[in-house]
């Protein structure tokens, strides 16, 4: 089996090989055409080529992301409409199953622990709100931006983290603790923050409907937190009786009758709240059923959620940017490498900032780098969603979309260096075994 692994891996790194020499060849002799599905062959092999390789496959995520990019712009009617229904329509509620994924993760000793050490979340979220939004407006406007996408500048650095995270603050050997309760309080003021941050920073320059926002973020984020959160008790929980088979039918039952029963509402009694009360309870009807087919007959691995998730909803992340390029592809093309450039800047204003007003505030390293990370790593999907589905402005996604893949790059990069110089144990506190 290794055998056969090891030459499907060769044969990938040959095909990228190929594919590469065949972009190049294309473009050398003036076939635009052939270069298009040529470059997608050397990214679609390099990307599965980093998923097989030990040291590279932390990479494939953005490399998939570079597939969708380019899939988009040289095709982006391939993004635009299936089966006469707009794409873009998928956008909120893949975000909703992300957001659930995410809620998956949580339990209430999240929440607990801003008891246990409330300053530095305090410290984390302060800075979170305040450094990433006033960077994102001051760049904006040093870059000369447009009005839209200069929106969209300031769009990614008003909304709370991304839940990648979590991830890089456990290679970065920072508190991880502190990254989740980070992640999840942030996630939590958002309703409030994002659309005041927005209208304060951003209001001159694109419509900005303070309530309007905040209850879009409540259907994209918070209900299907809360949903997954509950998902969480019935995958992990310890009562008997998240093991038999009779009450998880019963739950997925009750679940698929209160589906039903939102969709036959008359659509104003929730209002904007409809979508992600659909979404999240659709999702209950999934887990229970789910946990039990892969545990109750197949005998599969309790964390099999954990497993599944994370690739949904790269691919959703994935499938979000490719819809959004090939609306804006045009634009891109001409702000491209500009944007690039301000989203590498925001992002590495929020990890100095973060890092070194933390010490300011006599964090330990471990805290330090933790801080730094949240308020470097923003939520890029959930501002996608925000710009095309409250603010109809497809150039202010652009930002969003430019700025989540490259906060992996750096993320990655930036954890892998911290990683091999751990914390001084001498400045360690006690909550951070937490």
């Amino acid at each position: 089996m290794a055998d056969a692994i090891r030459i499907i891996w060769q044969r990938l790194w040959l095909l990228a090989v190929g594919g590469l020499l065949g972009t190049l060849a294309c473009l050398g002799l003036g076939w635009q055409a052939a270069a298009g599905p040529m470059l997608l062959v050397f990214l679609g092999a390099t990307a599965l080529w980093f998923m097989g390789h030990g040291v590279l496959k932390s990479y494939a995520f953005t490399i998939w992301v570079l597939v969708f990019v380019a899939a988009a712009m040289i095709y982006p009617a391939a993004f635009d409409r299936w089966f006469g229904s707009d794409l873009k329509l998928m956008i909120v509620p893949l975000i909703q199953i992300i957001m659930f994924g995410m809620g998956t993760t949580l339990s209430l000793a999240d929440f607990q622990r801003v008891f246990a050490m409330p300053w530095p979340v305090f410290v984390g979220i302060t800075l979170q709100f305040m450094v990433m939004p006033l960077a994102g407006a001051a760049i904006a406007a040093g870059f000369g931006f447009e009005k839209e996408i200069a929106a969209g500048v300031i769009l990614i650095g008003s909304v709370p983290g991304g839940v990648a995270s979590n991830v890089m603050t456990y290679l970065a050997r920072g508190n991880v603790a502190l990254s989740v309760t980070m992640t999840a309080c942030s996630t939590l003021v958002s309703p409030i923050m994002t659309p005041f941050l927005m209208k304060t920073l951003a209001g001159q320059l694109i419509e900005v409907k303070f309530v309007p926002m905040m209850l879009d973020i409540c259907n994209m984020i918070i209900v299907p937190i809360v949903a997954g959160w509950s998902a969480n008790k019935i995958l992990y929980g310890r009562h008997p009786w998240t093991s038999r088979a009779t009450p998880l039918a019963l739950l997925a039952l009750a679940a698929l009758a209160g589906v039903l029963t939102v969709l036959a509402m008359d659509p104003a009694v929730l209002g904007p709240l409809r979508g992600g009360a659909v979404v999240g309870l659709s999702m209950l009807v999934v887990v229970p059923l789910a946990k039990l087919i892969v545990q109750g007959m197949f005998r599969g691995p309790a964390n099999w959620m954990d497993k599944v998730l994370p690739a949904v909803s790269m691919a959703g992340i994935c499938f979000i940017i490719a819809i959004i390029t090939s609306r804006s592809s045009h634009d891109l093309r001409s702000v491209g490498l500009a944007l690039i450039g301000a989203a590498m800047l925001h992002n590495a204003v929020g990890y100095l900032s973060g890092y070194w007003c933390a010490r300011l505030a006599r964090l330990n390293e471990a805290d330090a780098r933790t801080v730094a990370i949240e308020v470097g790593m923003q939520n890029g999907g959930m501002a996608s969603a925000l710009a095309m589905g409250i603010l109809h402005s497809p150039k202010a996604a652009l930002a969003p979309a430019i700025f989540g893949p490259w906060m992996n790059v750096s993320g990655s990069i930036l954890a892998t260096w911290w990683h091999r110089r751990p914390p001084r144990l001498a400045e360690q506190k006690p909550h951070d075994s937490t």
